[in-house]
């Protein structure tokens, strides 16, 4: 029996929300610039993805369903996907529109942005040519993520964006880029592949991004750091790019957003959090992406514990990440979505009022 029928909380509410978030985020400034950005970006998303899908689907782009995933997903097959490409480049166009960010800022940030675009799409490439859902390896993945946030960090530190200092205890001192630099770069690479395990229903991983810019954007603020005011900015804009990309992303999706979109965005939220030293709070307004992931390592981990010890394997879940565990438990996908949504904002607003 499939549980929750009823649609409440829903892509209109979630459009309702973020955009009264954002106009009172714009009040609190006094810069309508914020909320003209906001909108322009769900308008440009929602007409490039509408006619992006007929060029996908005319190209045969489309999606081949795991067979080891729940049942109800094999008539998602053939969906089209990379989806992601309708996001980002609008992203990159605003990025190199704003005039205040230094050129080499901005070419270091684009070559990062287009590292983890270039993998996505490598990996989808690979995955609809070969029709089995089988990109990159982990191992090289992981290695490319690795060298793309490692280049980002370098030339932040370099720079003196993320300046080091003294660690006292007692009488040893420890300087800071030793935690700084590794934690920042496995920061961006966790989320890349936090936000990529959550794309796993019609709406989740696009529905929650747009939360969580929206929320990211509005610690900034309230942070009062006008040299971060930037990063506020081009977190709404990405806000506005995921809710327009989920109009048509949302149950039933007619479009996937792939490692193209999802491994980007994650990557983006990674930079925005290491340069405005947001790390706390993102953590907590990204908690559906960390409990995703959660799951997965909890689960792999268990197993592989409980099959040394006992000769069999064990789960904790019936399936992960722990979003298809609520499916196979008889809930609803778009119902899943909903609850998830609504307690990402939960999340922002607990960030927001600790």
């Amino acid at each position: 029996m499939m549980i929750g029928k009823n649609n409440i909380f829903n892509y209109s509410f979630l459009l309702i929300i973020i955009s009264f978030i954002t106009f009172i985020n714009s009040i609190y400034i006094k810069n309508p610039f914020i909320f003209i950005l906001y909108i322009f970006s769900v308008v440009a998303s929602t007409i490039t993805t509408k006619y992006g899908i007929k060029f996908i689907k005319k190209y045969n782009i489309s999606q081949t369903v795991r067979p080891e995933g729940p049942s109800s997903h094999l008539s998602k097959n053939n969906t089209p996907t990379m989806g992601g490409i309708f996001i980002i480049p609008l992203f990159i166009f605003v990025l190199l529109s704003i005039s205040v960010i230094s050129l080499k800022f901005k070419l270091a940030l684009l070559i990062t942005i287009s590292g983890f675009f270039f993998i996505g799409f490598i990996d989808d490439f690979l995955g609809i040519k070969n029709q089995m859902n089988l990109g990159l390896k982990i191992n090289e993945k992981l290695i490319l993520q690795i060298f793309f946030s490692s280049f980002f960090i370098i030339f932040l530190f370099n720079n003196n964006f993320i300046n080091d200092y003294l660690i006292s205890f007692n009488d040893l001192k420890i300087n800071s880029q030793y935690f700084i630099i590794p934690i920042s770069i496995i920061t961006i690479i966790a989320l890349s592949n936090s936000v990529n395990l959550t794309d796993g229903l019609d709406g989740l991983a696009a529905g929650c991004s747009s939360i969580v810019f929206c929320g990211l954007g509005t610690e900034i603020l309230l942070n009062n750091d006008m040299n971060n005011l930037i990063f506020s900015l081009l977190s709404f804009c990405m806000s506005g790019l995921c809710l327009g990309f989920l109009k048509h992303n949302k149950y039933p999706a007619k479009i996937f957003m792939g490692d193209t979109g999802s491994l980007t965005i994650g990557a983006i939220i990674g930079t925005i959090c290491v340069i405005t030293n947001s790390f706390f709070t993102t953590f907590i307004i990204s908690g559906i992406f960390v409990i995703e992931a959660l799951s997965v390592i909890l689960q792999v981990s268990y197993f592989k514990i409980t099959k040394k010890l006992f000769k069999q394997g064990k789960r904790l879940f019936l399936m992960t990440p722990i979003h298809h565990h609520f499916e196979l438990q008889g809930i609803r996908e778009e119902k899943i979505v909903e609850i998830f949504w609504l307690i990402n904002i939960i999340l922002i607003i607990f960030s927001i009022v600790m």
